[in-house]
């Protein structure tokens, strides 16, 4: 139990307290065990423990959110006492009863082995085999350092509509770095797998060919060209490939930016805004993946949300202050950092779905373009849809075929223009895993896609 769940009817009567209509309590408790692998050796290991409760207050669409690591009976007055105060108001009637009722969850992210069960010395030792496997791997791999990362969140929401819900998320990554040297010049390859999984994740993946597939990218970037630049045709590879759908057209489908008229996408549900060989996606519901939980953090049910279907917009992804600003019903996706944070629409695991293309049919369409095998960051205005994002691995293709690495490629345009473009839609759909920064912090979450071709998109290079 994270608090006192039998103080918490008169909390949330103290914060309706302000003349607001509406009033909620987030608790959380979270343990981050984390080591660090640099210089041939363990570097650094912590094992960090937050707790803390967040008090929120609407009236229409103004919101008061306060929150304190103070869980005591009297430190929770005190939270909700500054909500109401900062809220303006004062009710004339007395606030009825506030009756919660316990909400069972349906836990569909069963876990094997917790991390907690596990001695760090197992944990560290599959970490020192990734990196060994990455230093190992060439001559010219000059550093390596890693990290693993275990998360365990438990989360209680209560608000003034009845609910009480809980819920624990397990969480687990790997991430191994890998620098490549020569005549002066260095390259990178990272990979970083990850899922809502305990100490099984390891049963799914190799921290051997996690280390292999970083040291084999920064490796094949030292030995690259440069990439040429101008506007040409463009295959990006599934998984981590997603980025692109994800920051270029999925922050401009939340209601964050959707609710106040800040997106590109306002006001065109029901219309045309992709290739009709686009259907997109999020889904929170997805067993056991990076971005997934059984309900999201107001303890409305995590769902499959269409967002693109054949090209068609069919909906955002909206909280509770989204559904009140747009008229709309939540879609299980408010999401935050830790209580520290208010809550607001965020992507879970979201993700282009697979298409009728034939992968090898869309590499030897191309005479002359890219091949962005691995795609890295990048950044976005959620406004006009303009981004910028970096190929981590690119290859050229000339005549169908996939020819020599180059480097240095980055891929520019506009999410709208790109929605438009995207003309072939493979099958071999996977997901990569990262973290999500917004105004309410950073959440995990997984992007996919399956191989597709851009038919025309500026490449940066030289």
């Amino acid at each position: 139990m994270i608090i006192n769940e039998k103080i918490i009817p008169e909390v949330l009567a103290v914060a309706m307290s302000g003349g607001a209509d509406f009033a909620e309590i987030f608790a959380q408790r979270s343990r981050t065990n984390s080591i660090n692998y640099l210089g041939g050796k363990i570097d650094n290991i912590s094992d960090n423990v937050i707790s803390g409760v967040g008090v929120r207050a609407f009236i229409g669409t103004k919101t008061v959110y306060a929150s304190t690591t103070d869980i005591s009976r009297e430190g929770l007055l005190r939270c909700a006492e500054s909500v109401a105060a900062a809220m303006g108001e004062s009710r004339k009637t007395a606030l009825s009863n506030i009756v919660l009722t316990p909400t069972a969850v349906n836990n569909a992210h069963t876990v094997k082995t917790y991390p907690s069960d596990v001695e760090t010395k197992v944990k560290a030792d599959i970490l020192r085999s990734a990196c060994s496997a990455a230093k190992e791997y060439d001559s010219l791999i000059s550093q390596c350092t890693g990290t693993y990362l275990d998360v365990d969140r438990t989360i209680l929401v209560a608000n003034t509509e009845g609910l009480l819900v809980t819920d624990r998320k397990i969480r687990t990554r790997l991430i191994v770095s890998a620098v490549a040297s020569r005549d002066g010049e260095n390259q990178s390859g990272m990979c970083g797998p990850g899922a809502g999984m305990g100490m099984e994740f390891f049963d799914t993946i190799s921290p051997e060919e996690t280390g292999k597939h970083a040291a084999r990218q920064a490796i094949t970037n030292l030995k690259a060209d440069y990439c040429p630049a101008g506007q040409m045709t463009v295959a990006i590879e599934n998984g981590f490939g997603g980025v692109i759908f994800h920051e270029a057209c999925g922050h401009s489908l939340e209601a964050t930016q959707v609710g106040v008229g800040m997106s590109e996408m306002c006001g065109k549900l029901g219309q045309k805004i992709a290739n009709e060989k686009i259907t997109a996606i999020d889904d929170g519901t997805i067993v056991n993946g990076w971005g997934s939980s059984n309900i999201d953090d107001e303890g409305n049910p995590t769902q499959r949300n269409v967002l693109i279907e054949n090209g068609i917009l069919k909906n955002y992804m909206i909280d509770r202050l989204g559904s009140r600003r747009m008229g709309m019903p939540m879609t299980g996706n408010s999401r935050r950092q830790n209580y520290g944070f208010e809550p607001t629409s965020r992507m879970t695991n979201t993700f282009i779905d697979n298409g009728s293309d034939k992968n090898e049919d869309i590499i030897a369409s191309i005479e002359y373009g890219l091949y962005a095998k691995e795609m890295g960051g990048g950044s976005v205005n959620p406004l006009t849809g303009a981004f910028n994002f970096a190929v981590k691995e690119g290859y050229i293709v000339r005549n169908g075929k996939i020819c020599e690495p180059v480097r240095g490629a980055s891929l520019i345009g506009t999410g709208s223009q790109i929605l438009e473009d995207i003309d072939m839609v493979g099958q071999n759909l996977a997901t990569g895993q990262g973290m999500c920064g917004s105004s309410s912090g950073n959440v995990p979450t997984d992007v996919g896609q399956p191989l597709i071709r851009v038919s025309k998109i500026t490449v940066g290079g030289r």
